[in-house]
């Protein structure tokens, strides 16, 4: 399992508008293949900053298969515009403690 880390920096004022976005684009990532699961959360302490967490099979099925779909272009039809400056996505593996 691969997680994908990413902080979303929303611009000011859109909140409210990307979260609504964020739910219809929650329907295009979770009809992948190897997708596991996702979570958003909002920050307590800055406001228009998000985590998206997403849970993948493999890194491949995020790096390939969703980011080479079409809906994947559906995705940043609805979500690319709310962000400044555009987030960067990192990938992390599981460590056993």
């Amino acid at each position: 399992m691969i997680l994908e880390a990413v902080i979303l920096p929303v611009k000011p004022g859109l909140e409210s508008n990307f979260e609504t976005a964020f739910k219809k684009a929650s329907k295009i990532i979770s009809s992948m293949d190897g997708y596991l699961s996702h979570e958003l959360h909002k920050c307590i302490e800055v406001k228009g900053k998000y985590l998206l967490l997403v849970k993948w099979e493999t890194l491949e099925s995020h790096t390939v298969g969703f980011r080479s779909s079409v809906e994947y272009q559906e995705w940043k039809k609805l979500l690319h515009h709310f962000y400044d400056p555009f987030p960067t996505v990192e990938h992390f593996e599981e460590i056993e403690i």
